[in-house]
This record gives structure tokens, C-alpha cells and sequence, in this order.
């Protein structure tokens, strides 16, 4: 029997109040810097945009990688910088002294272990297909040989490292894994004289000045932006996701009463940075791939992105659960990590609402994968190995929910999966929903004997063998049918 061939479980405790270290910042429940799900959906026209969604959609799990400077003291990414109020910096530094200690830590990241080959061996043993890599984040660090600015990976202490253009190993590391590639791009950059100015204090996420009275500067961003996105869309080899992060920076007229509900601060001026010519050149340079220019609805978000959350129900569009696998988004020492049962119970409901799951990891200042991520995923893969047939390739079912079983099918068989917490396999398993419309045939995946059941009233009853009953460390069955 290999039903799960799988490692000790760790449970981990979700934390509501994290707090970082080397700046001594507070982050009250994060739910400020949360990107909300648009209610609206338009699906993309562009026959070749559809044939690569479905190919996405194919997927089902994939990882981002958030990895920047702010690795160095490990601490949240980016937003300790920012001045709303949900961020408390220690007293003893003006906010001024804190961003200038942040930018200097471009001169201590220095990434000697950086080996993207043994990120992408992890990602690929625990049943990742795609990855979404962080090119840049809010903070303006570059972590790809950019000509647009200075503040990049390749001018400090790891400029004359082989691997010094960091998204490009990357991606060409993970390519070499058969995944698809997605380039994370931060559509605002506080580091940037054209969006934070030096002129104005910086009071929230928003540019700082007005854009109407200000248009020359609006426009020297604009370039700066489109010439960013396209030294990735022409220099960094086949991108098959642009995954656009910053909805807030946003043509005004998008700004409706869903967003202003979200709370987030919304300027009197709109920040408009020409998606349709972003667009225009990337598809053109890169045929197909996929936009998700995250919460601004219409032609550029191809796929919704909840973000810490899934949907309380299947969801129509296509979507994807972004949860990171600790707290934090990067790392951060002491961070308390999802145990590999959890993940794999998010990816079970995930895959059958209809949606994919993109589960966040962060590298250490050096760039490497902490053990504990490495622990938890190869458990993941584990499963995958055993059960990938009832999550890939797959699609939500008409009824994706009955009782303990979610459900998802394929053109050739229909998945029934039981998440199993602690000792809770029960005798028998039965269900109503989903009933086969020609003669069963079932299994349990990974268990090689034979099933008891029976299909009587329009109900399936299974009895599950006392092997599998008595097993230890199934965090889901699957049955097939």
C-alpha cells in the first residue's frame, strides 16, 4: 500500500500579530495589505490567451517566490516603508531614518548560496507546475539586471557573481523543470523619483503627488514602467504569466464602490499607466501569455487572485488562492509554517471550487529554502505522487461538496476526497452527489486491494479496508469512480 509515504506532520498555529525582526516593526493583522477578489470577470478574447489559460488552468499548484532585500534582516516584504497606520516602526527612529536604514540593505544582500537548480529540484518533488518569481517588489529593488535603474541585484556585493542576474537563473531553472513561467512585477516602485518624490512626505501606498498638476513626472513613470516590463518581456526567454501586483495603481474610472469598500487609500488622481500599450507590447513579444493585472477588472485580469483566503464557494472564472506557506510572504526567522496536511487540504478544496493554488515561499538572505519549507513540500509531493490524478488536469464537478468530500473529475473519472484529520478515517464512506451515469468502477488511489462498496437509491457506500483505517499520516483519500 502507498497511500502516503509520508513524514512526521508539524502543526502549525497561524499568527494574527507577527513580529519581525532587525527594526523591531509590528504588522497588526495584515488584512490591510490584502488584495480583495473582483466580483467581475471578463474573459479574454484572444484565442491564444485562452489555449494558455487552459493550460494554466491545467496546473493547479504552482510557487511564488518572494525575494528581495527585505531577506536580509528577515522582515516583511516592502511594507515596513510604507506610513499607514497598520505599520509600527520602532519609536526611536523617524520615519525618514527607517527608509534610509531599508534602501541601504541593497549593500548587505549578498546571496552566495543562491543555487536556483536546487529551488526548482523542491518545487518540481512537491508537485509545483508553475512559478510567479518576484522581478521586482513595492520597495523598487530589482532582482533582475534591469537598465532602467541602479537599485538592482547586479550593482551590489553580488554584481560579480555568475548568477547575478537573479530572475533570469531563475527562470531558466525552473523552464528546465518543465514549468511555466510567471514574472511578478510590483506596478508601483517607492523607490522611484517618478512615483515616491523626494519633494513630498510618502503618507501611504499612493504615489505622492499630484498626477494632474504633475503630468511630466506621471509621464517619465509610465516609460519607466513599460520599459521595465518590456526588458522582461523581450531579455528573460519564454513568460507565459505577467503577474501584476499594486491594483491600487489603477486608471480612475476602475475605481468603483467594490474597490473603495476594500479601505485601502484611493487618490483624488487617477494612476493610469497605460495597460492597453503594456499589453499591446508584451503579447507581442510574448504571444499568449497570460495578464493578471491583479483586482482592476476587465481585459488585463485573466484570472482572479484572492489573496490569504479561499472563496467560500466554486467560482466560475478562473482564479487562484494565493496563501503563503508561512505568515509571512518572505522569510522570516521563527515564521510558523503550515503543516503539509494544511497545504494539501488547501489544495484539495482549492482545485475543487475551480481554482489553482499558488503557495508562497521565501529564500533566506543566502538563497536558501529553510528545512522546514523543504520538509513540508517534499511531504506535499509525496501525496501528489500518490493522488496527482484527482488534482491535475482536472475541473470542479457540478456539485463540488457533500459533507467531508470534495470532488473534483476529468473527461475519464470522477474524484471523491475525504480530508482525514486526526484519526478520523470512518468504516464507510458514502455520497449522493456526482453519480456515474455508466457501470463503476472504483479504487482508492494508492491502495492496491480490493473495495467493498455498493450503489443502491442513488447512493455509493463505500466500506474502506481496516489497512487503510489503520494507517497513520493520510491527510486525504482519494477514491475514484
Amino acid at each position: 500500500m502507498k497511500l502516503f509515504p509520508y513524514k512526521k506532520l508539524v502543526t502549525a498555529t497561524i499568527l494574527v500579530v507577527c513580529v519581525l525582526l532587525s527594526g523591531t516593526i509590528k504588522v497588526k493583522a495584515q488584512e490591510d495589505n490584502v488584495h480583495r477578489t473582483s466580483s467581475k470577470y471578463q474573459a479574454p478574447k484572444d484565442p491564444l490567451v485562452k489555449e494558455k489559460l487552459e493550460k494554466w488552468q491545467d496546473q493547479k499548484f504552482g510557487v511564488i517566490i518572494h525575494w528581495g532585500i527585505y531577506a536580509v534582516p528577515g522582515i516583511i516584504e516592502s511594507w515596513s516603508i510604507n506610513s499607514e497606520d497598520w505599520i509600527e516602526r520602532d519609536s526611536t527612529m523617524s520615519y525618514n531614518e527607517y527608509k534610509e536604514w531599508y534602501w541601504g540593505l541593497s549593500k548587505a544582500f549578498n546571496p552566495v548560496r543562491f543555487n536556483p537548480e536546487k529551488w526548482a529540484e523542491v518545487s518540481k518533488k512537491a508537485g509545483m507546475r508553475y512559478l510567479v518569481f518576484t522581478t521586482k517588489h513595492h520597495d523598487g529593488f530589482n532582482m533582475f539586471d534591469t537598465k532602467q535603474s541602479n537599485y538592482k541585484i547586479t550593482s551590489g556585493p553580488f554584481k560579480n557573481h555568475p548568477k547575478a542576474n537573479v530572475a533570469k537563473e531563475v527562470f531558466e531553472a525552473y523552464r528546465a523543470e518543465d514549468f511555466m513561467i510567471g514574472a511578478y512585477f510590483s506596478k508601483p516602485d517607492w523607490h522611484s523619483q517618478y512615483y515616491w518624490w523626494d519633494k513630498y512626505a510618502t503618507p501611504n501606498r499612493n504615489n505622492n503627488y499630484d498626477i494632474g498638476k504633475n503630468e511630466w513626472r506621471w509621464n517619465k513613470f509610465k516609460d519607466f514602467t513599460f520599459n521595465q516590463i518590456s526588458e522582461l518581456m523581450h531579455e528573460y526567454g519564454e513568460v507565459d504569466m505577467l503577474w501584476l501586483d499594486g491594483g491600487w495603481v489603477r486608471p480612475k474610472e476602475t475605481v468603483n464602490d467594490e474597490v473603495r469598500s476594500w479601505g485601502a487609500p484611493i487618490p483624488e488622481w487617477s494612476q493610469d499607466i497605460d495597460m492597453p500599450k503594456i499589453a499591446k507590447m508584451a503579447r507581442k513579444a510574448q504571444p499568449g501569455i497570460i495578464m493578471a493585472d491583479r483586482t482592476v477588472h476587465g481585459p488585463y485580469e485573466n484570472y482572479l487572485t484572492p489573496e490569504r483566503t479561499i472563496p467560500e464557494n466554486k467560482l466560475d472564472a478562473p482564479w487562484e488562492a494565493c496563501l503563503p506557506l508561512g505568515n509571512a510572504w518572505g522569510f522570516v526567522p521563527g515564521d510558523e509554517y503550515k503543516s503539509s496536511a494544511e497545504v494539501i487540504h488547501m489544495l484539495v478544496e482549492v482545485v475543487a471550487k475551480g481554482g489553482n493554488l499558488l503557495l508562497g515561499v521565501g529564500p533566506n538572505a543566502e538563497g536558501v529554502f529553510p528545512e522546514e519549507v523543504i520538509d513540508r513540500l517534499e511531504n506535499v509531493g509525496n501525496w501528489l505522487d500518490v493522488n496527482g490524478e484527482a488534482i491535475y488536469n482536472t475541473r470542479t464537478a457540478k456539485e463540488y461538496k457533500e459533507g467531508q468530500l470534495y470532488f473534483t473529475q476529468n473527461e475519464e473519472k470522477t474524484y471523491a476526497i475525504m480530508l482525514i484529520g486526526e484519526n478520523n478515517i470512518p468504516f464507510e464512506i458514502s455520497w449522493e452527489s456526482n453519480m456515474p451515469k455508466k457501470a463503476l468502477d472504483l479504487k482508492v488511489l494508492g491502495f492496491e486491494g480490493d473495495i467493498n462498496y455498493e450503489v443502491k437509491n442513488n447512493k455509493i457506500k463505500v466500506e474502506i479496508p481496516r489497512e487503510i483505517r489503520e494507517s497513520s499520516n493520510i491527510p486525504a483519500l482519494v477514491i475514484a469512480y
